[in-house]
């Protein structure tokens, strides 16, 4: 069992696995999601003891799940992401006080609890890649001699996970890692992999919609802002203190946190385009010409690549999913932009309005950090925007477990069938055998009526 803690939200994933294969087995298959009601843990700064409480509903599922007599055998682990790697920048021992209540509320149940901590964005990164190259059967493979082999072909699939308050890059470069720093070296099935792995911290869609925000209040008055990425006809007003309520948001010296703001949607794209082209500054890095952005390293994209998460729920609404040509992406962002929000209501009446009012500007924003960050415009076909492989959820979790329960060997590949090679041979050669037995007796048995 993993607790994915991310930023807007948490979530319970249980993945099982043939009993009698033990831990050389890759053969894992995603059992239950179980989603948490209310927000990130990170968001039970005030009242941490909630966030331990908010668990219980899943434990108590995941508990009448699992068989009573592996209550004590499947371990649980909780890995929380963006949201609480900022809530450690802004007050660690809020942070502190939220991962102790949720260790106290997982240990109240017979599980094998083995730990809850924050992942690093470069970890994040890696194990979704490790999940993605897991499941599509890159790292390795069920031959039909019931072995575990390496494929021939050695082109593993990149990742690009779109949080709340982090996204995520993670791919295996054609030449080599020039910042050391941004280099995940991973051994899995006796094969190292160079992985080029960096997360963007405040640069999930929430915190970069908020970045946007206070980027056109600082470039306009007070009071009354235009908002290009929201529709015409729809407003939304905020105190000051809702804005910057983020340590990813550059505070205004002296400002009244009980002011209002009112954003007005102008349905204009190309202005929502430049909008969010502002906030993720594509300028240089001190590797240039091997630049993403925001002044980070990365060296050019390889490969295909998998975008999940936010990218994928953001482009499936669209319609854009799982692919769709470049030209196509760009008029069915406009065309939606430009749709006034009465005309939203009226085609979506069960999308809430949450929801509703952002689809642009994060269309908006998902192209930008793609072609403008990290220089897909030569290989946008080379995107998949995905959100499972195999019945399984793509994300850092699975990847996580992996590696935490020992299911990926460093060593080379070893059989893992439920028969020794030895045995295998055996249990052929007497099925043959019997078969050889069974044509003889039916050619006697034929004889003897002819005769």
């Amino acid at each position: 069992m993993v607790f994915d803690a991310g930023s807007s939200h948490t979530a319970l994933f249980i993945y099982k696995w043939p009993g009698n294969k033990e831990n050389n087995t890759a053969i894992v298959s995603q059992a239950l999601l179980c989603d948490v009601e209310g927000g990130g843990i990170s968001s039970y700064k005030q009242n941490p003891l909630a966030a331990g409480q908010s668990l219980r509903k899943c434990l108590d599922v995941a508990k009448a799940t699992i068989p009573a007599k592996q209550h004590g055998t499947s371990p649980v682990y909780l890995g929380a992401t963006a949201g609480m790697r900022l809530l450690k920048l802004q007050d660690q021992a809020a942070s502190d006080q939220i991962l102790e209540e949720v260790r106290k509320a997982i240990q109240a149940y017979p599980f094998n609890f083995q730990g809850a901590r924050i992942l690093s964005g470069k970890e994040e990164g890696a194990y979704g890649w490790i999940t993605i190259n897991y499941l599509m059967e890159t790292l390795i493979k069920h031959s039909f001699e019931g072995r575990w082999v390496l494929p021939k072909d050695s082109r593993v699939i990149g990742s690009m996970d779109l949080g709340g308050a982090s996204t995520q890059i993670s791919f295996t470069p054609s030449g080599p890692i020039r910042d050391p720093g941004t280099a995940e070296i991973l051994q899995l099935y006796g094969k190292k992999y160079d992985l080029y792995s960096h997360s963007y911290l405040c640069y999930g869609k929430d915190q970069a919609l908020k970045i946007a925000q206070a980027y056109l209040v600082q470039a306009g008055r007070p009071g009354t802002i235009n908002h290009p990425c929201y529709h015409l006809g729809y407003n939304q007003t905020l105190t000051m203190g809702d804005l910057y309520n983020s340590p990813c948001v550059n505070k205004p010296t002296g400002f009244d946190p009980s002011t209002n703001l009112t954003f007005v949607g102008t349905g204009e794209p190309n202005q929502c385009s430049n909008l969010m082209l502002n906030i993720i500054n594509v300028s240089t890095c001190s590797l240039s010409p091997d630049c993403g952005f925001n002044g980070v390293y990365q060296p050019p994209v390889n490969g295909i690549f998998f975008a999940f998460s936010a990218y994928f729920y953001t482009f499936d609404f669209l319609g854009l999913a799982p692919q769709a040509p470049l030209p196509k992406v760009t008029l069915s962002i406009e065309s939606f932009c430009n749709k006034t929000w009465k005309t939203l209501l009226t085609e979506y009446p069960k999308t809430p309005e949450k929801y509703l009012r952002e689809y642009c500007a994060s269309a908006q924003y998902i192209m930008n950090v793609l072609l403008q960050g990290y220089k897909f415009n030569q290989s946008w076909d080379k995107i998949f925007f995905q959100k499972q492989v195999a019945d399984t959820d793509i994300g850092w979790t699975l990847g996580y477990m992996l590696n935490l329960t020992n299911l990926i060997p460093s060593e080379s590949p070893i059989t893992v069938t439920g028969l020794q090679r030895g045995q295998w041979v055996a249990e052929v050669f007497f099925i043959a055998f019997v078969l050889f037995l069974t044509i003889v007796l039916l050619s006697v048995v034929l004889t003897l009526d002819l005769s």
